[in-house]
């Protein structure tokens, strides 16, 4: 049944994160056929990072999640400049990525994959059984955290913020829970510096999305860059 449910919950996944994706581009008006290649051109990057970053990283076949992130941007990136779209689109990607990884994860869970360290049912009453002991269940701790964060980006939505910002929001959320949970995960290769590799990243990735959102919300809103906008001099002030 699990051999069965597995590929099922990856596909589900996929499907819920383009259905994401196209749902919040409806909302920003920017369903252009442009844009839906880039949904395109990240899915395809993304899946051929997560396999190539297990291999390279973990040794073993599998999917990361944090190779498909970095290969995913890659690739829009690259294609972007191809077709000339300037508008930003991470927040797109944003809600695709938390909406994919909320159900995607139970293909990682029914699997048997990215499972979580032995612990007694005494201390964790909702341990799984896996691999021969009961363990963390650390595939629905990401996915309830992707959940969490799918559901805070869609409330500062409603604020309506400044295009990326729930790209940079969403990429620090997921660092900082992803850091964590990690503690509670069973890793094949040992740790460097008492992290692991995918902790290391996660770090990095605090720094890098933390440091964008703070510039981006210092930037003067569109309205305000438009007062102090200086007055022409071959126009009176207060007319049209």
């Amino acid at each position: 049944m699990n051999a069965l449910l597995s590929p099922l919950c990856y596909a589900l996944g996929y499907l819920m994160g383009l259905a994401a994706f196209y749902a919040m581009a409806r909302r920003r008006g920017i369903a252009t056929p442009g844009v839906m290649a880039l949904m395109g051109a990240g899915l395809i990057g993304g899946l051929a990072g997560a396999n190539l970053s297990q291999w390279v990283f973990g040794g073993t076949a599998g999917k990361t999640v944090l190779g498909a992130v970095a290969f995913g941007y890659l690739s829009v990136f690259l294609y972007k400049r191809h077709l000339g779209i300037t508008r930003p689109t991470g927040d797109l990607f944003a809600v695709a990525l938390c909406a994919g990884e909320a159900v995607g994860r139970f293909g990682c869970y029914f699997g048997g994959c990215c499972y979580g360290v032995p612990v007694s049912r005494a201390i964790v009453p909702w341990a799984i059984w896996q691999h021969g002991a009961w363990r963390h269940p650390t595939q629905i701790y990401l996915s309830l955290a992707a959940l969490l964060i799918l559901g805070a980006l869609l409330v500062y939505e409603r604020r309506g913020p400044r295009e990326n910002a729930l790209f940079y929001l969403q990429g620090l959320l997921y660092c900082l829970a992803r850091f964590v949970i990690e503690f509670y995960r069973e890793h094949p290769t040992p740790p460097v510096d008492g992290l692991t590799v995918a902790q290391w990243a996660c770090l990095g990735g605090c720094v890098f999305f933390a440091a964008q959102l703070t510039r981006l919300l210092r930037l003067p809103s569109p309205k305000e860059a438009a007062s102090h906008a200086p007055v022409s001099p071959l126009r009176p002030a207060g007319r049209a």
